[in-house]
């Protein structure tokens, strides 16, 4: 890692050095992979059965059932109710607002979502959980990078729609290839389901290509940094989501998703965690690619956390680089 990099960890809360996987305990359960011809998305590994591959390699989604105990999720909903009344600051976390609520004083009735936790010892436990790291590995490998954190608090919808959020692929987001190696898993805090706006899938989308993201043109505004695919076809099969409580969802980031309106008058939480293979390569973003949209607002948005200075001489694949975390094998370079 660069010396500006390191500075600029730093400033953000990381140790300059990242935590070694003593810090991120996984469980023993022994793992073998090796490349099979047969799949592309998955990876050799006793966890997953072969129905689960195939499933996981037609659709790009798969559901494990009950992952993460009941208490893990208290812990995590306990702490975002912490940040929200102000007790805890957590260096370098984003913070939401609804677009509905933006006027209003920071609270949890007006977030939508906080990003970048990765520097909160509470819920970062949730990226290094053995259950979900087991899981994260049959599409990473062995060594395993926390690289995106988001606990996800869908308000009830005030008649404008903005509780929604359009259908996207999460590559969109990211500097960093190849898709083949990255996987969301998305843990349900409470039952979910169309009634507080579920996840929907399109599934089988994983096998295409990324496609061109910007703000859809609703009427009753978009919230920050929720691209959508330009030409979405609503006529596509769609697959929505329905999970229990501590059921968590794995997918692919090119899969097609989003999620519908929450028509309820409580929150909808839930928590997700980008992971990659250490191995990954960081890609430049310049401005005819078709990223370069989110890449200006990112770095915009890094400048108002740590400092125009600090950011002027940024690509968008250094704000990756300096936010990831190893949760599990050995950190390559």
């Amino acid at each position: 890692m660069s010396e500006r990099l390191q500075i600029i960890r730093g400033h953000i809360g990381h140790n300059i050095s990242r935590p070694t996987i003593s810090a991120c305990p996984v469980s023993s359960l022994q793992t073998a992979y090796q490349p099979s011809s047969q799949y592309k998305f998955t990876l050799e590994n006793p966890l997953l059965t072969q129905q689960q591959r195939s499933f996981f390699e037609e659709n790009g989604y798969l559901i494990i059932p009950n992952l993460v105990p009941k208490e893990d999720l208290d812990k995590y909903r306990n702490r975002f109710d912490e940040i929200c009344r102000g007790e805890v600051e957590v260096p370098g976390l984003i913070v939401m607002k609804d677009i509905a609520s933006k006027d209003k004083a920071l609270d949890q009735r007006v977030l939508n979502k906080i990003q970048n936790f990765a520097a909160d010892d509470v819920l970062f436990q949730f990226c290094c959980h053995p259950n979900v790291v087991d899981y994260a590995k049959c599409f990473c490998g062995p060594n395993v990078l926390a690289q995106h954190t988001m606990l996800i608090n869908k308000p009830p919808d005030t008649g404008n729609l903005t509780s929604r959020h359009p259908m996207h692929q999460d590559l969109h987001y990211f500097p960093f290839r190849p898709a083949e190696r990255i996987v969301c898993a998305w843990t349900a805090m409470q039952k979910v389901d169309r009634e507080n706006g579920c996840l929907v899938v399109v599934p089988g989308t994983h096998k295409g290509e990324l496609m061109q993201h910007d703000y859809p043109r609703w009427e009753g505004g978009v919230n920050k940094m929720f691209h959508g695919i330009l030409d979405y076809d609503p006529s596509m099969s769609r697959f929505h989501a329905e999970m229990n409580e501590g059921d968590t969802i794995f997918f692919h980031p090119i899969l097609l998703h989003g999620s519908g309106v929450n028509k309820t008058n409580d929150f909808r939480k839930a928590i997700s965690c980008h992971y990659s293979a250490a191995e990954v390569e960081y890609i430049d973003i310049d401005e005819n690619h078709t990223q370069a949209n989110i890449a200006k607002e990112v770095l915009e948005r890094a400048e108002k956390v740590i400092g125009k200075e600090a950011v002027q001489s940024m690509a968008f694949k250094d704000i990756w680089k300096m936010t990831c975390r190893l949760v599990a094998g050995v950190e390559t370079d």
